[in-house]
């Protein structure tokens, strides 16, 4: 692997970032100084160290986004994505599974397809949550439909189970992840969906102290319990 592209992913800025640091001397690759961005490394074996700090090379990221409204779960658009936000590294990343434009909260950015598979594979039927706000108050027959699973002319959704529910705002569960499920599962019981966040995937809690926006990585227990599927 070239020296700018292993810096890049471990985070010290973008290629052009990196070639300004390694002109500033601070850069040493088994001990000697490197003035080449292009030198091959291997980021198992060679030691690296910058401005006096050893560099880990860690092949996968894994980082938590509180998602706003108004980016779209993917790697490139014309309009804002999700990746706009995450802007420390350069890993080929993505987003694990996609939340509306409109629908906020946890989403997992990472650039291991395996657990990504695993997560967002139907047959795993990985549990995820949301909290919902509706435009009129949750009844008890609509939760009785929508936990009974919703049949629809051109689609059809697994049961869905209701918790937490007060007035118009509920908690629902869900093991699918079908384009605008919830919002069509109220819809077909007269109801509609105002507000949408997404709290939990599987193991993964969307960490409240993170503002809307902002990210971090995962812990190395959140992230053992994520591969533990």
């Amino acid at each position: 692997m070239r020296l700018d592209k292993y810096l890049s992913e471990t985070g010290y800025g973008t290629r052009n970032e990196v070639k300004k640091l390694i002109k500033q001397k601070v850069v040493y690759v088994n001990g000697s100084l490197c003035l080449k961005a292009d030198q091959k490394v291997n980021e198992e074996t060679d030691s690296i160290v910058v401005e006096g700090m050893e560099v880990v090379y860690k092949r996968y990221a894994y980082y938590m986004l509180n998602k706003p409204s108004g980016y779209i779960s993917a790697t490139e658009a014309n309009v804002p994505t999700v990746l706009d936000l995450i802007y420390e590294v350069d890993k080929h990343l993505f987003p694990c599974g996609r939340l509306d434009k409109d629908t906020e909260g946890l989403l997992l950015i990472t650039n291991d397809g395996d657990l990504s598979h695993r997560l967002l594979s139907p047959k795993n039927g990985i549990e995820k949550e949301y909290y919902v706000e509706c435009r009129d108050e949750i009844s008890d027959k609509q939760v009785e439909l929508i936990e009974k699973g919703i049949v629809l002319e051109t689609e059809s959704y697994k049961p869905a189970h209701i918790q937490k529910r007060e007035g118009k705002h509920c908690h629902i569960l869900l093991t699918e992840g079908k384009y605008h499920e919830i919002k069509r599962m109220f819809l077909a019981v007269n109801n509609e969906v105002t507000y949408l966040k997404r709290v939990r995937m599987h193991t993964l809690k969307l960490d409240e102290s993170l503002a809307s926006g902002e990210y971090r990585e995962l812990s190395e227990a959140e992230l053992e319990a994520l591969k533990a599927i």
